[in-house]
């Protein structure tokens, strides 16, 4: 159940003073998406300062509910039943990411999952930074057709053995950072590190524990629900390309974003934007930096014929969004 290897590697001579000085990059798989989930297994990947692997490990969790969709991380009830429960491996977890920055594909989403299971454990994990590799593919312009993890170990010649498995997800990442973090050395690009905050909200609901295949399983949003205050304009339509935002219209975002997903809200309803939570025939505009990434929001928003931007766009047209029309 756990696992421990340590490799010897060189790694070139020029590189940013400012850079951390060690990497843990990390994978979990978890019971779903919302906040009452529960991690059922973790790896990670401990990297030095230029991105060479130091060790690794992992190990199976216990959720103390169903397991959540098996057909996608294939780990069962029985499967489960004689793992550790969090607390159990709290502090070997905390000493592999203890200094570090946490690296992750999607790292908002796995370093909620990880500091909501500290919290419940009554301890907070020793991370202070963390590192999107969606981000940072993003900052390097790689030439990705997405942002899935596959796409980008594609990039690097790198070969999935066994795709939705923590640990070879973590080891695929890990060997796909490598190159990307070599390649920002060398044109010296400034590391999109953000800080992690200890998180203490969460919801435990009473979630049956089954054996067998779980069909009752319901994605829904990991991201917790913000009380807005109601957008005082009329939606004056759909957005059209090439022209300016206008207040009133309904933005609705989807999947990772660079900037807090809370602030770029923040910043479009001071522009004088709604934010929506879901997509309909009304919706405006759609913000996403995976238009391919089959999200539900994104299978709306194609079938309703909502214009679609990355982040990078909004961030521009929110420089000059138009007034409300008056009257």
């Amino acid at each position: 159940m756990l696992e421990d290897q340590t490799t010897a590697a060189s790694s070139p001579t020029a590189w940013p003073a400012a850079y951390p000085q060690g990497y843990a990059v990390v994978d979990v798989e978890t019971t779903g998406l919302a906040r009452d989930d529960r991690i059922i297994s973790a790896a990670v990947y401990r990297l030095d300062a230029r991105g060479e692997v130091e060790d690794h490990w992992y190990t199976l969790v216990n959720p103390e509910r169903d397991p959540g969709p098996v057909w996608i991380h294939g780990l069962t009830s029985d499967t489960l039943e004689g793992a550790p429960l969090f607390q159990d491996i709290a502090e070997e977890f905390s000493a592999r990411l203890d200094g570090r920055v946490l690296v992750a594909h999607n790292a908002v989403f796995d370093w909620q999952m990880i500091a909501r299971e500290y919290a419940r454990a009554g301890r907070v994990a020793p991370v202070s930074q963390r590192l999107c590799t969606i981000v940072l593919s993003k900052e390097l312009g790689l030439p990705l057709p997405n942002h899935k993890l596959e796409s980008l170990a594609a990039h690097f010649g790198v070969v999935q053995q066994r795709a939705h498995h923590a640990l070879d997800d973590a080891r695929v990442l890990a060997e796909a950072f490598r190159p990307s973090l070599r390649a920002a050395a060398a044109r010296s690009v400034r590391l999109p590190l953000h800080e992690c905050r200890p998180l203490t909200e969460w919801t435990d609901r009473a979630v049956p524990r089954q054996s067998a295949g779980y069909s009752g399983y319901r994605a829904t949003s990991w991201r917790p629900t913000r009380k807005r205050p109601a957008c005082p304009y009329p939606n004056p339509g759909r957005y059209e390309d090439g022209k300016p935002l206008k207040q009133g219209m309904r933005i609705a975002f989807s999947g990772d974003t660079s900037i807090e997903r809370d602030l770029l809200e923040d910043r479009a309803i001071e522009a004088g934007l709604h934010v929506a939570t879901s997509i309909s025939r009304l919706t405006s505009l759609l913000v996403t930096n995976d238009p391919d990434s089959g999200t539900s929001k994104v299978v709306k928003a194609r079938q309703f014929g909502t214009p679609v931007v990355d982040e990078a766009a909004f961030g521009q047209l929110l420089r000059d969004v138009e007034p409300a029309s008056e009257g």
